[in-house]
């Protein structure tokens, strides 16, 4: 079985995704497997992806009818044979010792989660930004006992997860919709037992024309009311909805008002 299994959703990134399998590919921690999730491209990406697998056994290439971001993560998480979980974006590309600096935080008992620091990078390969979460570096905390952890970056690739925090909880990412990982990751983290914060910048998060992140599709904002919807409903099955009430309507504010006023 290997340490890790890396998840990458593929859909229409022939300009990029060579890069992102390659940078992988480049890691000093040897131990991983590769699933890379063709989601039903048009253009040449998930031949692309082939060519690499031919050339290295760690990765397997899944092709598959579209089914989204989240349904193409998911079918990553099913098919993993890993320890840990790692997701990366397919226009995005990691450090070489990315894997190697969070399994080494990992090895601390209790953790379940690794979230490590990123820069964002525009296409002409220029640092927009470097983002770091305010919390104590290397050592374990305590998720249940410090709910600021569920005020920071709720993306699916700045983490490493124990591939059973998945397993247990029965936890996917939600299909075909938008802002499908902080509906996923609020939700792991009421779930885990311990997460370590890293200052290494072990990600490179590619700004591009065309991303869902740069999408102005303002009627796309009732998306964030239903994952909202979908959060608070899962909190109070949960019985945890009054003890993060504080939280998740912070959350909830900020991104109702705050984030959807960008595509208005």
């Amino acid at each position: 079985m290997p340490k890790v299994s890396i998840i990458v959703p593929v859909y229409n990134v022939e300009a990029y995704v060579e890069k992102c399998l390659r940078s992988i590919l480049a890691q000093t921690e040897r131990d991983f497997e590769l699933l890379s999730v063709d989601d039903g491209s048009t253009d040449s990406s998930g031949k692309l992806c082939d060519a690499v697998a031919a050339q290295d056994p760690r990765v397997r290439v899944i092709h598959q009818k579209n089914q989204g971001l989240g349904g193409a993560r998911n079918t990553g998480i099913l098919e993993a044979k890993g320890e840990w979980l790692l997701c990366v974006d397919s226009d995005d590309w990691i450090e070489p010792e990315t894997l190697e600096i969070c399994l080494r935080a990992a090895e601390q008992p209790g953790v379940e989660l690794v979230m490590f620091a990123f820069r964002s990078v525009d296409e002409s390969g220029n640092t927009v930004q470097v983002f770091r979460e305010d919390l104590p570096k290397n050592i374990p905390l305590d998720v249940a006992s410090h709910k600021e952890i569920y005020l920071t970056a709720p993306c699916a690739w700045n983490k490493l997860y124990r591939a059973d925090l998945f397993r247990r909880t029965g936890v996917l990412y939600p299909p075909r919709v938008w802002y499908e990982d902080i509906r996923t990751t609020l939700k792991l983290f009421l779930a885990a037992d311990k997460a370590v914060f890293l200052d290494d910048v072990c990600y490179n998060y590619l700004l591009r024309a065309g991303s869902i992140t740069k999408n102005v599709n303002a009627d796309r904002n009732v998306e964030i009311l239903e994952a909202f919807d979908d959060i608070l409903t899962y909190f109070r099955e949960q019985g945890k909805l009054e003890e993060y009430r504080d939280e998740l309507c912070y959350l909830t504010l900020f991104h109702v008002y705050l984030t959807a006023s960008v595509r208005v």
